[in-house]
């Protein structure tokens, strides 16, 4: 009789410690997936800043882009009336030695 209660316990503590590795499993695997889905959440937002910032600086660049063309084109003009402001100041100097 000794023996078949001292089996019970045995068996009793066995299944105790069975369920109780059981539900720390459970409770460990929900613990880790919202610390996963915490951390994935932060890294989806950190991206989308990136990818914010990086449409800026492309935004950016095409203005940039644009302003330098502007530019080009304006040299361009100035270069053409320094040229032009040349060739009749030229003509002014000649002018003035055959006179």
């Amino acid at each position: 009789m000794t023996i078949e209660v001292a089996l019970l316990i045995s068996i009793l503590a066995v299944t105790c410690s069975i369920v109780s590795t059981i539900l720390n499993i459970k409770r460990n695997n929900a613990a880790d997936s919202k610390k996963e889905a915490t951390e994935m959440t932060t890294v989806i937002v950190k991206l989308e800043t990136i990818s914010n910032g990086v449409s800026e600086i492309k935004s950016d660049i095409r203005n940039i882009k644009t302003d330098v063309q502007e530019l080009r084109d304006r040299v361009i003009i100035v270069e053409q009336s320094v040229k032009s402001a040349h060739h009749r100041l030229d003509g002014m100097e000649d002018g003035r030695k055959e006179g």
